[in-house]
């Protein structure tokens, strides 16, 4: 957004400079470049994260020259809410219009005292898991860090976190939305230390996860610029069956991929942590005892613990979902094996909600939606996202 700025008499347009996603360091150089002291820095972003405000003039303890200055040259701007999908199970899907016609997909899942937010960092992806929805839109472009983090401010907004007899708050945050974070290192990251910044969202570390698919590059310098929590998404206990699954497995298999994590986790001041694998079941394909038993050789010498998560069929692969059965299997297999292994419960499938199907609505810049259209016969509509 521009706004018109009047300079020795003469109107100047300029862009206002959205505040929302800047990280502490950058909304202090901001302040300082206008001539303002660094603690209006931390003021502003009190008003925005804890506060939810995004005008100025509702900042009381700003002087009205500041507030007047600000509204000319900045502006607080989430993205834009198109619709609002709830589970019967209380997840809640929220359908976040960005730039480019393209819509991203987040979902907040409470649980008891606990509420969970999967939050995306791409317009699609550019990995195109097999088994994963959002590969499937293609990809588009980055989300900015203001639209990062402004899906954990609507969330926040939509269950009146700031009020403190709110039932439901963001208590954890997971990068597990569209997209692969590491591919848009410097966005997400200054937004997962906003989440835990005092000053904004004060969430733990422990309660903020990376999920990656295996960028290593990006893992490798990841514990330089912070110390969130960090999940793996492996799918497969070797190569082979790994390339099929997760394709930059090709460019970066997994004992480069373990490495790095492992490096990661030790290298953070808090020697208990531990890397969370998180591992699709999907029927008669990576679900059989002996992928138990190879799974278990494979992360026998590293601190992790196994997430089980059962794959979440849609229309464009023709993979089954696990069965009750093998899924109990696999876990007890791994727990006699020494590992904390638990089931992901699938939660908010009847919005389209559940890991894995997040699609959003991608003004695909590659040929992939296309193709998988054509392959299974669908209209050349993207899927359709919004519910009747």
């Amino acid at each position: 957004m521009s706004s018109k700025l009047d300079v020795d008499g003469i109107d100047t347009e300029i862009e206002a400079t959205n505040l929302l996603g800047l990280s502490t360091s950058k909304l202090v150089d901001f302040f300082e470049s206008i001539g303002e002291k660094r603690f209006r820095a931390i003021q502003v972003q009190k008003w925005i994260h804890q506060n939810g405000v995004d005008d100025f003039d509702a900042m009381s303890n700003l002087s009205k020259s500041l507030r007047q200055k600000l509204a000319q040259i900045a502006e607080i701007r989430p993205p834009k809410v198109i619709e609002q999908l709830d589970s019967a199970d209380g997840t809640r899907k929220f359908l976040i219009e960005v730039s480019g016609n393209n819509v991203v997909e987040t979902v907040f899942i409470p649980e008891g005292g606990r509420g969970t937010l999967c939050v995306s960092s791409q317009v699609g992806c550019s990995l195109d898991c097999s088994f994963c929805a959002t590969g499937k839109q293609g990809f588009n472009r980055d989300l900015t860090s203001a639209e990062i983090i402004g899906q954990v401010w609507i969330a926040a907004k939509s269950y009146g976190q700031l009020d403190p007899k709110a039932e439901r708050t963001v208590t954890n945050v997971v990068m597990m939305g569209m997209g692969e974070p590491l591919l848009n290192f410097e966005n997400v990251v200054d937004s997962m230390n906003l989440m835990m910044d005092d000053n904004a969202y004060g969430l733990s570390k422990r309660r903020v996860t990376l999920s990656t698919s295996g960028v290593v590059p990006a893992l490798d310098k990841l514990g330089e610029h912070t110390d969130v929590s960090l999940a793996v998404s492996l799918h497969a206990p070797n190569d082979a069956l790994r390339n099929e699954l997760v394709p930059i497995n090709k460019k970066y298999p997994i004992a480069q991929l373990l490495d790095s994590a492992t490096r990661y986790i030790a290298g953070l001041p808090d020697n208990r942590r531990k890397i969370t694998i998180e591992y699709t079941l999907i029927d008669q394909l990576n679900d059989r005892p002996h992928h138990a038993y190879e799974l278990a050789e494979l992360l026998r010498d590293i601190p992790v613990k196994i997430n089980l998560i059962p794959f979440n069929p849609f229309s464009l692969v023709e993979y089954k979902r696990v069965s009750n059965n093998a899924l109990r299997a696999f876990q007890n297999i791994l727990i006699k094996e020494g590992f904390t292994t638990t089931i992901r419960t699938t939660r908010g499938d009847d919005i389209d909600a559940a890991c894995g199907q997040l699609a959003g609505s991608v003004m695909d810049r590659t040929s992939r939606s296309a193709r998988y259209r054509q392959q299974h016969h669908l209209s050349e509509e993207p899927v359709k996202i919004i519910s009747e």
